[in-house]
């Protein structure tokens, strides 16, 4: 049995992909693919497996987060990524930050990233340290 996701409402789907053309045109133009990749993968790679909690539910959004020490110059991707998520008050944090990376992948030439919607934004930041160590392979 294959794994099952959330359901969206197709409001939710009309306004993913309004959001994600542009977040496309915006990638672009400011060149800031890397930086979308990260901001994606450092609120995804939190998530602990054994107690269930950390992961992609827009807590970056949050200076409590921002202010880690791995994720130093963060706050400039949630900044410049603001006023396109003020257009889609119904998408939640998680999931834009999430497409924000898929769409950066995308338009670098990388393979398709299954995006799955329906993350719920959570208010507590994980603790720092939930991050893989990147010295250790």
């Amino acid at each position: 049995m294959g794994k099952s996701y959330p359901s969206v409402s197709e409001d939710y789907k009309k306004a993913l992909d309004k959001c994600k053309r542009k977040l496309r045109a915006f990638i672009a133009e400011k060149n800031c693919a890397p930086l979308m990749l990260r901001l994606a993968w450092h609120s995804a790679g939190t998530f602990d497996v054994k107690t269930k909690t950390g992961g992609p539910f827009g807590t970056m959004r949050h200076k409590a987060e921002q202010s880690h020490a791995a994720n130093n110059g963060l706050d400039k991707a949630v900044v410049w990524l603001e006023p396109i998520k003020e257009q889609f008050p119904i998408l939640s944090y998680g999931d834009f930050y999430q497409l924000a990376g898929v769409v950066a992948v995308e338009i670098t030439g990388g393979p398709d990233v299954p995006f799955h919607p329906g993350r719920k934004d959570k208010d507590e930041p994980p603790l720092e340290g939930r991050l893989p160590d990147a010295t250790k392979g």
